[in-house]
């Protein structure tokens, strides 16, 4: 009897290796797989200017960063004892004017500098629903908790979505052409909107982007909100919130992300690299003993060996 669906999963070319650069951008499951990169120490960016849950507001930042329009005071405002910007996420957020702004700057700087070098981009799409603050006009990225009654809220459309997704590969390949650019839909359930709510969302994200899919060369689809659903669809696989993949969920995409992005020859590496993450997380009883630094010593060495293979590689 078959008790479980599984997705097709396709080997891909231009893979990723310990030379590639991997930028991501998205909603919070970008750090879910960014978390995985960095342990098995991928060289990799992940979202910058904070968690990005829908189409426009990454639209945004990535013309900001290629156009080369810096953030200045008309763009951040004073709430709660703390400065934001409706473009970014409130993690970025601080108490000195100037400070964010320069961190602002920054950030755009560092996005222009991995949108020019990386070899693959990662965009994790999570919601179409969109927030236009009413006094400003615009759509916004994060309403940092002021007033649900200072913003109206919309549902923008397939086509809205295909548009906004098109544009920033456009702008992606005038400066960097050669780029391999990964797609995905996020798995993590947008229930405050509501169950059918979350649900249209969704299907608008999936039918806008695969209009992309099917038009652009070098883009591709990665299913990580079918696996959630199809062949992971029971709640012990989520958080307690019953809306988050739990860490179970999280390493099984991985696994599958890891089977057809990740190139074969960095697999002996990575049980390597998780042997030395394993021992710099162990905590000792007795730090001053003979074995433990012993086992620093040898924990030193196979850190200087794999760092002769890749000399990018830091711990």
């Amino acid at each position: 009897m078959k008790l479980q669906t599984n997705i097709p999963l396709t080997l891909q070319e231009n893979q990723i290796d310990y030379n590639s650069k991997v930028l991501l951008l998205g909603s919070c499951f970008v750090e879910n797989m960014g978390e995985k990169l960095a342990y098995y120490k991928f060289q990799n960016l992940q979202n910058p200017f904070g968690i990005l849950f829908q189409p426009t507001a990454i639209e945004h930042l990535i013309s900001r960063a290629i156009i080369g329009d810096p953030f200045t005071e008309d763009d951040i405002f004073f709430y709660n004892e703390q400065w934001h910007c409706f473009l970014v996420h409130s993690s970025l957020s601080k108490p000195n004017k100037d400070e964010f702004l320069k961190t602002l700057n920054e950030k755009r700087k560092e996005l222009l500098d991995y949108l020019k070098s990386a070899t693959h981009i990662v965009f994790t799409y999570g919601t179409s629903w969109v927030y236009k603050n009413i006094e400003s006009k615009s759509f916004v990225a994060n309403c940092h908790k002021i007033p649900q009654k200072k913003f109206t809220k919309k549902l923008i459309s397939v086509t809205n979505v295909s548009t906004s997704i098109s544009k920033v590969i456009s702008l992606i390949k005038e400066v960097n052409p050669k780029v391999t650019i990964i797609t995905t839909i996020s798995p993590v359930r947008h229930l405050k909107d509501g169950f059918v709510e979350n649900n249209r969302s969704k299907a608008h994200l999936i039918s806008g982007l695969q209009n992309i899919l099917e038009e652009v060369s070098n883009v591709y689809y990665f299913a990580s909100y079918e696996i959630m659903i199809d062949e992971l669809r029971d709640y012990r696989f989520y958080k307690e919130d019953m809306i988050h993949p739990n860490k179970t969920a999280i390493s099984i995409i991985w696994e599958a992300f890891n089977k057809v992005w990740i190139a074969d020859e960095t697999k002996q590496l990575q049980k390597e690299i998780e042997v030395i993450q394993s021992g710099l997380q162990h905590r000792p009883f007795y730090p001053e003993s003979n074995a433990h630094q012993q086992f620093l010593l040898n924990l030193k060495g196979k850190i200087k060996s794999l760092q002769n293979k890749i000399p990018n590689l830091k711990f």
